[in-house]
């Protein structure tokens, strides 16, 4: 467990390295200015506009993005089925991005960070038992989705897997994410207020089940390790 966590906090920072060298060289990406790009997009064709959505959501591979503005955006600007599929190309792209990449090219880092095959092997075990729920409720945190996704890679979870876990987890948020924005204008932005709280408190309460139930699983194993010592 220590060398998955020891991974999770270096993916972390790398991810965090990122985000605030863009800040500090470019004053960062906030939600008015990937609403006056969109608007410029929709100047020329509503292609654009997708493009440019999925060009944001796919950099989330790179840096923190706020992505669920984004796929709100893409509803309000395209309507809720363009804005939801060009939404989930640009997250699916990022996910994509992530397990490919790790899995083929981090498995050198991995053992340089852990060099005890045991501990490599434990990690993956550990993932690959709990990694779909890690990845369904990654959506709770900026950065976590992405860092599930490597981690995905990393550990070599099956490619199926991952992606059924991946999209299960993608097409319900950026379609709930896009049809509020499809519904919300900016005099009455509540439909998307209303999104925005009710996805994060819902990620959040799934979150704590899961702690609370790993724990509870847990407290059997440390006793009959104490028994048995």
């Amino acid at each position: 467990m220590k060398s998955l966590i020891k991974i999770f906090l270096l993916l972390l920072t790398v991810f965090l390295v990122l985000t605030v060298s863009v800040i500090i060289l470019t004053g960062g990406i906030n939600a008015d200015q990937i609403e006056g790009w969109l608007e410029s997009a929709s100047a020329i064709s509503p292609v654009y506009i997708g493009l440019t959505v999925a060009g944001l959501l796919f950099a989330d591979l790179f840096i923190a993005v706020p992505t669920l503005t984004i796929c709100i955006l893409s509803g309000y600007f395209l309507g809720f089925p363009l804005g939801a599929a060009f939404s989930l190309l640009g997250v699916g792209l990022a996910g994509t991005g992530g397990y490919l990449i790790t899995r083929s090219y981090g498995r050198g880092l991995l053992h340089v960070i852990e060099r005890n095959p045991e501990k490599v092997q434990e990690m993956e075990e550990i993932f690959r038992k709990d990694g779909v729920l890690v990845i369904l409720l990654s959506r709770a945190l900026p950065i976590l989705p992405e860092i599930s996704a490597c981690l995905s890679g990393l550990t070599r979870m099956p490619a199926l897997k991952f992606f059924t876990a991946w999209f299960c987890s993608s097409i319900p948020y950026v379609a709930i994410a896009a049809y509020a924005g499809s519904t919300s204008t900016l005099g009455s932005p509540l439909p998307a207020i209303l999104t925005v709280v009710g996805l994060y408190l819902f990620f959040w309460i799934m979150w704590i089940i899961f702690i609370r139930r790993n724990q509870k699983l847990r407290r059997p194993l440390a006793v009959e390790r104490a028994d048995n010592g």
